[in-house]
Order: C-alpha cells, then sequence, then structure tokens
C-alpha cells in the first residue's frame, strides 16, 4: 500500500503522471525523503518545466561570454582588462506576496549569494518591483513591507541599491513582484564554478545553522498559484544581512586561496538544490550525513534538513587536505563550518541518518525533470484590445496643464525618491549615477571604464501583444544604457507570468521570449542568465504578463557619462529617431495616458528595431565625440513627460518651438518608441544635424533651455517648481 497521499504531492506540486514516472525511473516508489527531492528539483522553480523548451529560443552567444548561460549560478561578461562582470535578476515574488519584508529581504540575500558564488564581489543591487493599487490597504502594506525589506537587508551589507523601476497596476493586487538584481566584480582568474569538483572531495557547509524556515518554498509557495486562504508562511525564510556580510566575506577570501573546487549558494530547495546540482555538473555522486548538519531546532527529520531553505548557508567542495587551511578562514570570520559528506563516482546521492540509508537515488533521475510544449493560445480580449478605433476618441475637455499634472502625479510616473532615499547607493564610492536617471552608472576602479546598468519591463504592453511587448522590453532597456552613453553587452530576464498551464498564458510566456530573443540578436546583447517566476495567480486571477530585462552596458571612458537633465540656457533640444510629431491617435496604444486620462488599455503597440538600433547608436555616438549634454529616453508617458523630467532634473526651463496639431493628445503623450531627447550647445548644433543626415537618421528639432518656465505653445506654460510639485514623489 502507498505511503504517498495526494495531499503529499499537492504540496510538492507533483502531478500524478510525474509521481508514476518517478516510480518507473526508479523501479520503486519513492520514500518520504527522496520524494521531497523529487518534488522540489522537479518543482517549475528548478526544474523549469514548462519554460525550458522555450529558453533554448534565447541569444546567449557572445565572445565576451564567460560561461554558459544556464551551467552557472549568474553569467558572467568579460569587459576587458582581465575585469569580468558576473550578474543576474531573480525574483522572490510569492513569499513577498506572504511575508513582504521576509520575503524581499531574502530576495536580495539569495541574490547576492549568486554573486558571490561566482567568486565576485557584489557592487550593485537594482530592483524590478510591481504592485497593486495603494489605494487599497493590502497593496499600502505589501508595498511598504517590500521596500523597507529591500533596504533593511541591503543596507546592511554594504552593497550599493542604484536603481531600478516601481510601477502600479490592478493585475498585480495581492501578486506583487520583487525581481531582485545583483552585479559582481571579479578578475577571470577568481573565477569559481557552481562544481562538486572529483570523487573523494569533501562536502563543506558554511555558515547558519539550519531550521524549518522556507520548507517548500521551492515546490510549494513558488510552484503554483495561491488558492483561497492558504496559509503560507511556514514557507517564508527569514534573513539575517549581518550574517550575510560575513559570509560575503569569508568565502571571497576562502575563495582566493584556490582551495575551492567548487561553490554554490542554499537556495530554492536549499541542501538538496544545492549539492545534488553541483555534483550532476560534474557527473559525480554524493554521500550525505545528515546528522553532520549543524540545525538550531532539536529533532529534525531528514526531509526538513534537505529541504529547509534557511538562508545565509554555502556549500563548499574541497580536497580534504584544504579542510585546516578553510577552517582557519572561517573561524577567523567567527562561522561555521562542517564537512557533512563526501563526492563519490556512484552518480547516486545516497543519505545516511544514525548509519542507516535514507535515501539512494540516481542523480541524473532528480535533475531530469518532465518538460512541456504545450500548444498556447491567443487571448481573445487582444484583438478586440488592438482592434480599438483611436479616431472616437476624443481629446479631454480638461486643460493640457490639469492632463499633464494628472500623467506626473500617477504612480508610475512620479518621482520614486521616496523609495530609493531609502536605499544606500554611494557605498563603495563607485557611483557616478546615481538613481533617478535612466541608467545607473558605476566606475570600475583601476580601469578608465565604467559599467551601467537598468531594468524596464511594460506588462501593459506585453497584455497587448506579448511578442510586441517582448521586443519593446529589450529594446527600452537598450535605450535607457545608450542614453547614459554605454555599449549594451549582455542581458538578465525575469520572466513573471500566470499559471502557464492555461493555453493563454502559455502563448503570453512563448511570445515574450520570442520577442525578447529578436530583440537581443538585434542589439548583440545576449540573455546570459536569469529567472522564471510563473503561477503569478491567486484565485485564478493572473498579473500582467510581466517579462523583466536587466541590462549591462560597458563605458569605456567613465568621464563620458551623460544626464537626463537639461544643463544649459540656449542649448538646443532635439528628438532622435522621429522627423516629425505624430498627429496619430493610435500612438497613444497601451499608453499611461490612455489608461489615467481614457481609463483603458487598447490599442496595436509595436517597435521598428532596425530604426531603435540606428537611434540608439547614434546616440552613443554623440555622447562619445562630447556633442550631447543630456540624453532622455523617451517611453511612460510620452514626450511631455520626458522633456518635464529634463527640466526638473536640471532645474531649468525650456521652451517649445512648435505649433501643435489638433491632435496634441497624441503629439505630447503618445508612445511611439525609439525615440530619444537629446540637447546640446548652439555651437554643436549643426555637428549633430549633419552627423544624422550623414546617416539617415530622422530627427526634430524641439525647442530651446531657457531660465525661464517650462512653455509647450499655446498649452502649456508652468514654472519648474510647479512641475516639480506635479510630479511629487509617491
Amino acid at each position: 500500500m502507498s505511503i504517498i497521499t495526494d495531499q503529499m504531492l499537492n504540496e510538492l506540486a507533483l502531478k500524478k503522471s510525474e509521481f508514476s514516472t518517478i516510480i518507473k525511473m526508479i523501479g520503486r516508489e519513492p520514500n518520504l525523503l527522496e520524494l521531497g527531492l523529487f518534488g522540489s528539483l522537479w518543482s517549475e522553480h528548478c526544474g523549469y518545466k514548462h519554460s525550458k523548451p522555450l529558453l533554448r529560443m534565447l541569444e546567449s552567444d557572445s565572445k565576451r561570454l564567460l560561461v554558459k548561460p544556464g551551467e552557472e549560478n549568474a553569467g558572467v561578461i568579460d569587459i576587458g582588462d582581465e575585469f569580468a562582470i558576473a550578474f543576474k535578476i531573480e525574483s522572490h515574488n510569492h513569499p513577498s506576496a506572504v511575508e513582504p519584508y521576509e520575503g524581499a529581504a531574502t530576495g536580495i540575500g539569495g541574490i547576492v549569494r549568486d554573486i558571490f558564488a561566482m567568486g565576485a564581489r557584489p557592487i550593485a543591487l537594482m530592483n524590478s518591483l510591481r504592485f497593486g493599487s495603494l489605494d487599497k490597504p493590502q497593496n499600502q502594506y505589501l508595498f511598504e513591507g517590500v521596500v523597507s525589506g529591500i533596504s533593511g537587508y541591503g543596507n546592511c551589507i554594504g552593497i550599493p541599491n542604484v536603481g531600478g523601476e516601481t510601477i502600479f497596476d490592478d493585475s498585480y493586487d495581492s501578486n506583487p513582484l520583487v525581481n531582485a538584481m545583483c552585479v559582481g566584480l571579479l578578475k577571470h582568474e577568481d573565477l569559481e564554478s557552481a562544481s562538486a569538483g572529483k570523487p573523494g572531495n569533501s562536502i563543506i557547509l558554511v555558515g547558519a545553522e539550519t531550521g524549518k524556515d522556507g520548507i517548500h518554498g521551492a515546490s510549494g509557495l513558488a510552484s503554483q498559484s495561491f488558492e483561497g486562504d492558504q496559509e503560507q508562511r511556514s514557507s517564508v525564510q527569514v534573513g539575517n544581512p549581518f550574517l550575510e556580510k560575513i559570509l560575503i566575506e569569508a568565502c571571497l577570501e576562502a575563495a582566493s586561496t584556490n582551495c575551492l573546487d567548487g561553490m554554490q549558494d542554499l537556495g530554492a530547495a536549499g541542501l538538496t538544490s544545492a549539492a545534488i546540482e553541483a555534483a550532476s555538473k560534474s557527473n559525480c555522486g554524493l554521500d550525505i550525513d545528515i546528522n553532520q548538519v549543524p540545525c538550531r531546532e532539536e529533532n529534525m527529520t531528514p526531509y526538513e534538513i534537505m529541504l529547509s531553505e534557511s538562508q545565509e548557508r554555502m556549500l563548499l567542495f574541497s580536497e580534504p587536505k584544504h579542510l585546516p587551511k578553510l577552517t582557519t578562514i572561517f573561524e577567523k570570520w567567527g562561522l561555521q563550518i562542517t564537512v557533512i559528506g563526501k563526492v563519490t563516482d556512484t552518480g547516486n546521492v545516497r543519505i545516511s541518518n544514525h548509519g542507516k540509508i535514507e535515501c539512494d537515488v540516481p542523480i541524473k533521475f532528480l535533475t531530469s525533470p518532465p518538460e512541456y510544449r504545450l500548444q498556447g493560445i491567443q487571448p481573445k480580449w487582444i484583438e478586440s484590445a488592438r482592434k480599438f478605433d483611436f479616431n472616437t476618441l476624443e481629446i479631454p475637455t480638461y486643460t493640457p496643464s490639469s492632463i499633464l499634472e494628472r500623467i506626473l502625479s500617477s504612480p508610475n510616473i512620479a518621482s520614486k525618491e521616496s523609495i530609493y532615499q531609502q536605499y544606500d547607493h554611494q557605498v563603495q564610492t563607485n557611483t557616478v549615477l546615481k538613481p533617478g536617471h535612466d541608467a545607473a552608472v558605476l566606475r570600475i576602479k583601476g580601469t578608465t571604464r565604467a559599467i551601467a546598468l537598468t531594468t524596464d519591463g511594460n506588462g501593459r504592453y506585453c497584455w497587448l501583444d506579448p511578442f510586441e511587448g517582448g521586443k519593446i522590453a529589450v529594446a527600452e532597456a537598450c535605450r535607457n544604457l545608450s542614453c547614459s552613453g554605454a555599449q549594451p553587452i549582455a542581458l538578465t530576464d525575469c520572466l513573471n507570468f500566470g499559471n502557464p498551464e492555461k493555453p493563454e498564458i502559455y502563448y503570453q510566456l512563448e511570445e515574450c521570449i520570442k520577442g525578447i530573443a529578436a530583440a537581443s540578436k538585434i542589439f548583440d546583447a545576449p540573455v546570459v542568465s536569469g529567472n522564471v517566476s510563473l503561477y503569478n495567480e491567486s484565485d485564478g486571477s493572473g498579473i500582467n504578463p510581466t517579462p523583466i530585462i536587466g541590462a549591462l552596458g560597458i563605458i569605456d571612458n567613465a568621464n563620458l557619462t551623460t544626464q537626463i537633465g537639461f544643463r544649459n540656457e540656449g542649448d538646443i533640444v532635439f528628438l532622435l529617431g522621429s522627423e516629425k510629431l505624430s498627429d496619430d491617435p493610435s500612438s497613444l496604444a497601451g499608453s499611461e495616458y490612455l489608461k489615467v486620462i481614457h481609463g483603458m488599455v487598447a490599442g496595436k503597440i509595436n517597435i521598428n528595431l532596425d530604426l531603435e538600433s540606428k537611434v540608439q547608436n547614434a546616440c552613443r555616438e554623440l555622447i562619445k565625440n562630447e556633442v550631447l549634454n543630456s540624453a532622455h529616453d523617451c517611453s511612460d508617458g510620452g514626450l511631455i513627460v520626458t522633456l518635464a523630467e529634463a527640466c526638473i532634473a536640471g532645474n531649468i526651463g525650456f521652451n517649445f518651438d512648435f505649433n501643435l496639431p489638433k491632435r496634441w493628445d497624441a503629439s505630447l503623450f503618445g508612445e511611439d518608441q525609439s525615440r530619444i531627447v537629446v540637447s546640446t550647445s548652439l555651437e554643436n548644433s549643426g555637428t549633430l544635424r549633419r552627423y544624422c543626415d550623414s546617416i539617415k537618421l530622422p530627427y526634430t528639432t524641439l525647442g530651446k533651455v531657457t531660465d525661464g518656465n517650462f512653455n509647450i505653445g499655446t498649452l502649456i506654460n508652468l514654472s519648474i517648481s510647479d512641475l516639480v510639485s506635479m510630479g511629487k514623489t509617491i
């Protein structure tokens, strides 16, 4: 008679058919511990059952690439002078929905461990956040808890949080998205692998003791939808940032000794995934003595110990002869170091408890979850939303100034200073461009170079058209980098979607990935790492499809960095990418204006990637040749918001030289892609025109920077203090 119940399978998010497959694989019914291992490693969070076939479409080749995507904890990209950048973005959505402070805090801790596991010193954090409307108390609670968790953990570990984005939409009610990106710096020779090494190596656990927090975090919490009032609090981990700071220093010191054959963080599924995935990489087996694992609670079972997601723990693999040296390092830092087993040549994971073998399963089975290639169906709402006739959209009777105020004060457009002022963005003293610009810029000490970082994504666009939305997410992220003067060189993605077993959701996932793949190829910026977060649903309602793109760029001369703010009175302002202002109301498709003023999401979105690439190349070239005084991505809110933000950032005025067409709403608030607002001195304006003409790049002269007001023809005349007040922080 089977000891495995349907409730057990449900807790592990295992299907009955998958349970039958496991029985066929190992030739018997697994015991509870073995089932727990399969449940964790075959979970959507660890096994990528629905997404792995699609992810193979992503561009992942580059001469700068130092490790193959998906084979290590993070992507690693060469930036010259024997330096490399390790970076990755990852979700902690479900834990943050249950316990926002600890969910967000441990999301930071986990992504940081992914980076220093590569032998890289973490040098920057960014985050991409999504919440429902702040008018609802539950969303306000989640928002405040998440931001506090990010700052509470991140500020303690000495890594600057240099920016990101925060968006609000009703689709994220009770389903916040908390995507954290970490960037690390290393020399080529310091690169570590998440490998077990060779048979005979010791398996060494360092850091915190193991508790009961986080059990079923990967298989239960992150791999199925929320239904009703399920109690999930025990699945959320609890973090200790001060211990993490010590762990960073100790592990990097240990890595510098050349005593390690591998290093792996204990994240999702804890010891189970860390040990078994490392052994799989080395084609080895493992013998683990569960009694050697230091526990902070008495009488923990092997099941609880193996599946615990207790934080601030790392697994090291080393020859036994190096143990005295490693022990000296970790004891110096006040950290526990314990040998819990050895690497074998059996190909199996064997777990003993007081001398009794509790688990003996081939690793190749545990790391070979089924893959599901489904047939997606285009959602019915897409066609009707795209067919909306914008000619029937009336120009509001509100004054243009009042409309601008409503857009600038929208939570999606308003200043996010109240968020990022809680983060320490100057620690380590490398931050050149701080939060509030299109991209953050950090210098690389010891070189002339700098790196630029950004995150971007638009769930509303992807709801209307996931393929075009996926392309736009990449294009906007790369455009942010280009506006700072950086050449995009690599991407990391976090794919946040609902239940992939629903054909409409699977369609969104597949089309978004296709769009990301198409755009990454155009920009020669491969996707080198990332994370997929599915089942972002509650009570059957899913989030907008939200692919978040983290982008990395390189600036050869750190002194040639451009900000978003207008700088000098008399500078000429141009719009790169368009030779005229659109008066086509269809340019309002998916826009913030359409949502805020008309209360709707509709229209057909699109992007010309060839034009986009040309605009970005031109912007970078003009910055490199010191022609531009400012550059700002024209995106959310349209042209008028871009101009207003440039005035606010520079605390300076602007005079618009155009007579606007009748459809001024489209001209000012439309969100056509592939546009950048730049400013240059009168002396350099001719150089800009000649350069754009030589490469046949469309552009428009918009007006001049002034010491007066923000003036848009006869429609708007506001002081800069008025703009600041309108765009006051959320």
